[in-house]
Formats: C-alpha cells, structure tokens, sequence
C-alpha cells in the first residue's frame, strides 16, 4: 500500500507536468486560432475569386487530411523538400536537407494552429451566412457601414449561433493535444507513457484520462454558462 501511495504521488506529479504542456498547447491554439479563422472565413467569402478559391482548397486539404500527417510534414517538411531538390540540382538546396523546424513546440503550435483555423473558419462562415440578409439592410437604413453593421448588429448573433459547434471542436482540440507527442513534444500522454518503460506501469497511462475528464467537464459548463447568457437573442 505504501509503495502504491508513493506511485501514485510521482505519477500524479509527473502528469501534471505533462499536462502544463497539454494547456499551454491548448491556450495557444485556442489564442491564435480563433482570429486567424475568422480572418480565413472572410477570405473564403471573397467577392476575389482567386482568394477565395485559393483559401477553400487550403480548408479542403487541411481538413481532408490527419492531423498527425500535418504535424509531420511541419517539422519534418522543409528538410525532406530541400534533400529531394539537393538530389536534383546537384547541391544549391544542400542547406535545407537537414533543417527543420527548430523549436518542436514551436512545430505543434504552427501545425495545430493552421488545422483549427481552417475548422473555425467554417464554422464563422456558416454563422455568418446563416444571419438574415435584412440584418444588414436594417443597419443601412439606420446609416449604419457594412463594417459596423457587422461588429455591432452580426458579430454577436454569429457568436451565439456558432457557440455549440465552437465549443465541440474546443473539446476535440483539449484530447487532440495528445498528438504532440508524435515529434517528441513531452505532454500527459507521453509522461504517462514513460512509466510503462521505466516501471512496467500501465494505470498511469489510463490515469491521464482523469485530467482530460476534469478539464472537459470545466469546459463543458463555461460554454454552457455562455449559452445561457447567449439566450436574449432566442
């Protein structure tokens, strides 16, 4: 029983470290994220027709695509590209064979960011879209501009449409996080993990899910205070 206690301490340690590193991801995408996806759903809106095609085939393949595959080719992208073009023009790309992505950290927030951006940005344009045309000509008739018909009328109307899918892929983002560990980015899951090769423990790998559980359920009942007080445009 004693050594059972003294387990659990270190394992309960050594996961909250690993899960400083899992919010620490979280906040930063979250963070960048969300302006960038809207800034992308305007793009994808354009009366531009270049930008706009251009911005949904990077959605299409971004959200077409794992995660996983995206956090790979972010890290690991850039030097494989410049050994392949090293090997065809015989040495000007030789210094990009070995360069990546500097900071692994760095790769997981640029790969995560890029991917939830695109989600956010659909889920915006959806909002957006789904507000009624006659919003926008009640704020002309009241001499109101397209821009601040839409901060002061739209925005919040799009915020209280969006809230319930937002607030799913928030979620997904929290146990997405998980992913980092594939270029050796040192969250829960892989703290978890290193017992299981140091210890032969396998409970604390399944421990984790007691954080991810807790920080869900927190999440869960913010958006669901928000919706509430979301509920004067019903």
């Amino acid at each position: 029983m004693t050594q059972f206690l003294s387990d659990l301490q270190t394992v309960s340690l050594s996961l909250l470290e690993g899960f400083s590193v899992t919010l620490r991801i979280f906040a930063l995408t979250l963070i960048l994220s969300l302006p960038v996806g809207l800034i992308v759903s305007f793009a994808s809106r354009s009366k531009f027709t270049p930008l706009r095609w251009l911005t949904r085939t990077i959605i299409w393949i971004i959200r077409g695509t794992p995660l996983m595959l995206q956090l790979i080719a972010i890290y690991y992208g850039p030097g494989l590209i410049g050994a392949w073009a090293s090997k065809l023009t015989g040495g000007p790309f030789t210094i990009l064979a070995s360069w990546h992505v500097p900071d692994r950290f760095a790769a997981v927030i640029i790969s995560f960011v890029i991917n939830y951006s695109c989600y956010f940005s659909e889920i915006f344009r959806g909002g957006i879209e789904g507000i009624p045309k006659g919003q926008y000509e009640a704020g002309q008739v009241l001499g109101l501009t397209k821009m601040q018909t839409f901060f002061r009328v739209v925005l919040l109307q799009v915020v209280k449409r969006v809230i319930p899918p937002m607030s799913n892929e928030i979620i997904t983002l929290v146990k997405d996080t998980s992913l980092a560990r594939i270029i050796m980015v040192y969250e829960i899951i892989w703290n978890a993990q290193r017992f299981i090769k140091s210890d032969g423990l396998l409970w604390p790998l399944f421990f984790t899910g007691v954080y991810y559980l807790a920080f869900c359920g927190i999440l869960t009942l913010i958006f669901g205070f928000i919706e509430k007080k979301l509920d004067y445009f019903s």
